[in-house]
């Protein structure tokens, strides 16, 4: 048997050989090397907390439930480190559950983990991807492909700073948030938690939302961040929601991995990883999973770019991973990923995970380093929080509303059209206009956002609603499909069309069909048709996830306006589509850039085809002189086949 002293210098000996390694292998020399930083009181604290706990209670602190499946009790009987709300969970499966509800459960909950770990607390993560967006009453913002259009940096670390407070405010420490994905596909049904094609657009207003989050953090008021997904969720082919990234190792770091870059800069202390799989197309190899890559987790991630945080798996991401189930992967343990989400069967993942360390499958070395990395992180956040328990403190309407006005793109405009006046007799068409849930999108209090209605979002304005409050009730008159009014009797009509609210790979659009809108959606196109060409100027806003091809919709309007997922305040479009009152603010005109190209044809899923409409940055002030209304060429056949 080796004594201790040789057995040392053999595993330093390894440490060296691999780490040596790692340092010459391209795919981690693509990636610009950093240097540790670290607080020696901080990691003092944390070895001697790691000495506190038994191997059992380790792996508890690795294991995130969701709180559909626990409860307290378990929470102090397993040694559960964290927990987690997914879209649609909420406080006893409560939808409507008040901030003081969400507190005391989080509050059931720290008690019960302090009793079973004391000194160690939990961390409930939840996922806050445009303001608090699981809790009813809360303010949300434009999602990122609208913050994406406004190009500004302030902004988006204010409405961190927001969000941060409404998590607060419900007693909860970290939010699954921001995406960092540079989409390569619009067809990939997230490409509106994307901020933009532009790798250093993603990379500062990412930095900048975790600055926002995590500001204040220690003492209360801050939460931990997440980027997300490490690495290159938005590079997929064909954008297939999990699907495989075919690119070089310089194009993963330099373009995927910009925003993670920028969320580094920003101290983030969490990283999720990506259910997709990476091919590198420069060797021709095949990588598999991410939540089983190790040379990106560990040896890019944690030493080339000395992330000293901790990093989480995604939905039951590591039972994608070859040879494993959801609740028991030593693949993906030992590929770098120090906490699983394990929704439901956490019980048998951790008798599981504690069955493969003693069987020498999970070398105690890395439990240990997954351990660290946790309480390294959990020591860093302020677990009382300083913001009451009130649905006031979720809000920030002023906030979201100047989100909504800096964000919306005019792709079209009659000149002197806009703004229209106050005295304007207006009817409004397109059922979206009185739909919170078209106006928000999805990850708005539901996952999918399918089964909500306007009673589910009592903070919110609609546009109909806010045209209404800007006019007066007397000058707006609603006909949602444009069958009961004549439109020449209008000075102006406001159309809203709209994607349904979709989620994750549930909004992808499938490799047989095309970005044409009016396909997916005919009754956007007929209730055009029934109000255009009958005198009245059409003002057509499309709330939308990604570009889409509307040439048949834009050569039946006078106006056209990208408006992306505004979210609850639709006084933010008003206030750009109605002149201000004497005294009101005058508002400098559209300022928004589209963040992606606006596609001229239907098959251009591309963010770099070469002849858009309007290429990236592109977009009007509405104070042109020139008019842009010529017909835009539209392709007979509205189900082109698209070349694979």
């Amino acid at each position: 048997m080796a004594s201790s002293t040789s057995l040392l210098a053999s595993t330093l000996l390894l440490f060296v050989a691999v780490a040596g390694a790692a340092q010459t292998d391209p795919i981690v020399q693509a990636w610009p090397a950093r240097a540790p930083v670290r607080d020696a009181a901080l990691e003092a604290r944390v070895e001697a907390a790691l000495k506190t706990l038994t191997l059992r209670q380790k792996i508890g602190q690795m294991t995130q439930p969701e709180i559909r499946t626990i409860t307290p009790d378990e929470v102090r009987e397993y040694a559960i480190g964290t927990v987690q709300s997914g879209g649609g969970s909420w406080p006893g499966d409560d939808r409507g559950a008040t901030p003081a509800q969400w507190r005391a459960l989080s509050e059931q909950f720290q008690a019960a983990a302090l009793q079973a770990t004391p000194g160690i607390p939990l961390i409930w993560g939840v996922d806050a991807v445009h303001g608090h967006n699981n809790v009813r009453g809360a303010t949300l913002f434009p999602h990122n492909i609208g913050l994406g259009a406004t190009r500004d940096a302030d902004l988006v670390r204010d409405i961190g700073r927001a969000t941060a407070r409404a998590v607060r405010a419900t007693g909860l420490q970290w939010s699954f948030a921001p995406t960092l994905a540079v989409v390569q596909d619009v067809r990939w049904g997230r490409t509106y938690e994307s901020f933009s094609v532009d790798p250093a657009i993603v990379r500062s207003l990412g930095r900048a939302e975790v600055e926002g989050l995590q500001e204040g953090m220690q003492d209360g008021h801050g939460v931990l961040a997440t980027a997300k997904h490490f690495v290159a969720d938005g590079g997929t082919l064909r954008g297939v929601d999990q699907g495989v990234s075919r690119t070089t190792p310089t194009e993963l770091a330099q373009i995927h991995g910009a925003g993670h870059l920028g969320a580094l800069d920003a101290g983030v202390l969490s990283v999720m990883v990506s259910f997709s799989s990476w091919t590198d197309s420069a060797g021709h190899v095949e990588h598999g999973k991410m939540h089983g890559n190790k040379t990106l987790l560990t040896e890019v991630l944690k030493q080339r770019l000395a992330f000293d945080g901790f990093i989480v798996s995604d939905w039951e991401g590591v039972g994608q991973v070859p040879g494993c189930i959801p609740e028991d992967c030593p693949a993906a343990i030992n590929a770098g990923i120090d906490i699983i989400m394990v929704p439901f069967r956490w019980k048998a993942f951790i008798e599981n995970t504690v069955r493969e360390v003693e069987q020498g499958r999970i070398p105690m070395a890395r439990i240990d380093d997954a351990v660290r990395r946790i309480l390294r992180v959990k020591f860093s956040v302020g677990m009382t929080p300083r913001v009451p328990a009130t649905v006031e403190a979720m809000q920030a309407p002023e906030l979201a509303r100047r989100a909504v006005r800096e964000s919306l793109v005019l792709l079209k405009h009659k000149p002197g059209l806009l703004p229209l006046p106050r005295t304007a007799h207006v009817l409004v068409v397109g059922a979206a206009a009185d739909s919170l849930a078209h106006q928000s999108g999805g990850w708005s209090v539901d996952w999918q956002d399918r089964d909500t209605t306007n009673a589910d979002f009592p903070q919110g304005t609609t546009l109909l609603a806010a045209l209404r409050q800007r006019l007066g009730t007397a000058q707006v008159v609603f006909d949602a499909d444009g069958t009961q009014q004549d439109p020449a009797r209008f000075d102006a009509v406001v159309a809203v069309l709209a994607e349904a609210p979709y989620a994750e790979g549930a909004g992808d659009i499938r490799i047989n069909e095309n970005l044409r809108h009016s396909l997916r959606y005919p009754q956007d196109l007929a209730v055009l048709q029934r109000v255009a060409g009958h005198g009245a100027p059409v003002v057509t806003l499309l709330y939308s996830g990604r570009p889409l091809y509307v040439n048949d919709l834009a050569n039946r309007s006078d106006a056209f306006i990208a408006a992306w997922l505004p979210g609850t305040e639709g006084a933010g479009m008003a206030d750009l589509l109605v002149a201000p009152a004497a005294g009101e603010p005058a508002w400098p005109g559209f300022t928004g850039r589209l963040p992606f190209p606006w596609p001229a044809g239907p098959c251009q899923f591309s963010s770099h085809e070469p002849k858009p409409w309007l290429p990236l940055g592109g977009g009007l002030s509405g104070k042109e002189t020139r008019t842009n209304t010529r017909p835009l060429p539209d392709p007979p056949d509205p189900q082109p086949i698209c070349p694979l």
